[in-house]
């Protein structure tokens, strides 16, 4: 069979499902590719796989050609669910070959769901409320240099001492890409984290109200490991419930206690050009911007 590839995203990040279809069908024999719209309607795939992750991201502009045409990912399934990969898929080991620029590094989830259940995240609607164990690190891991994992909230889970401990034993240099739950650190877990080769950790700050929650974790963490912005990342939400005022409250604390904030602004694709909320993303996700001006009101970009 010819098996055609469509990362609808764009090729900025790894589309784990289409690295997993394409391991899996490789194993079956047929020839795998990305799609080229200048090439396949002379001789149609007879099946392509297109995932799109986001929402925002618009739709394929080009026609495509195919026997059978297969549509998967949050982006056209969310909220109603949709497609998901059957189990032998799942857990294959990804064809990291898609993606050469990203070599050296492996990606993947350990767990899955999150017990939050926050009104602004697609988790609870996609793996549900429970954080639970999805796959050890052999899975997607072997040998590479680097580690992002995926997880939404990998501290929730039962598991997460003997998945830290895998980590730890890998050697590998581990980015937290997503926002931990800051709320539920404990010295234990901190511990832990402390062991691995920590390359990046990203908690996330979503919930203003949780201020006295959120504050006192992200001090004991500071203060246990002895890291700063270099390695600590908040994700601030901004834009679905909070003021201006209140970002700003969020941002300054953080600075204040060695962390880096980034502004995630919440259907962001909806603000106009000019928003005060677009200019503060500016400001602060630009680490140059942030430190050169430390006060919103000063920044004049």
């Amino acid at each position: 069979m010819k098996i055609r590839l469509i990362d609808v995203d764009g090729h900025n990040f790894p589309n784990l499902p289409l690295m997993k279809l394409s391991a899996w069908h490789k194993q079956q024999g047929n020839d795998v590719d990305w799609y080229n719209p200048l090439i396949e309607w002379k001789d149609p795939p007879d099946k392509v796989y297109m995932s799109k992750v986001f929402t925002f991201t618009p739709d394929y502009q080009h026609p495509v050609c195919g026997v059978e045409i297969v549509k998967g990912g949050t982006g056209y399934e969310y909220p109603s669910g949709g497609n998901s990969l059957p189990e032998e898929i799942e857990h294959i080991y990804p064809d990291y070959e898609l993606y050469p620029q990203y070599k050296d590094t492996a990606y993947g989830f350990l767990t899955r769901g999150c017990p939050r259940g926050c009104d602004f995240c697609i988790v609870k609607s996609k793996e549900g409320k429970k954080s639970y164990k999805a796959a050890d690190l052999s899975e997607f891991w072997n040998g590479q240099k680097n580690i992002v994992l995926l997880d939404p909230n990998m501290f929730a889970c039962r598991e997460w001492r003997g998945l830290s401990q895998q980590l730890i034993d890998s050697g590998a240099w581990i980015d937290f890409s997503q926002g931990c739950d800051i709320r539920i650190m404990t010295e234990e877990k901190a511990e832990y984290i402390q062991q691995m080769k920590i390359k990046q950790i990203h908690f996330a700050w979503d919930r203003y109200e949780d201020k006295d929650i959120i504050l006192p974790k992200l001090r004991m963490f500071q203060e246990l490991t002895g890291w700063d912005r270099r390695k600590m990342t908040v994700y601030v939400l901004c834009g679905f419930d909070t003021t201006l005022e209140q970002d700003l409250d969020r941002i300054y604390a953080l600075r204040n206690l060695r962390y880096s904030p980034y502004v995630m602004i919440y259907d962001k694709y909806k603000l106009k050009k000019r928003d005060p909320l677009k200019r503060m993303q500016r400001w602060v996700n630009s680490r140059f911007a942030f430190m050169a001006c430390e006060r919103f009101e000063d920044y004049t970009g």
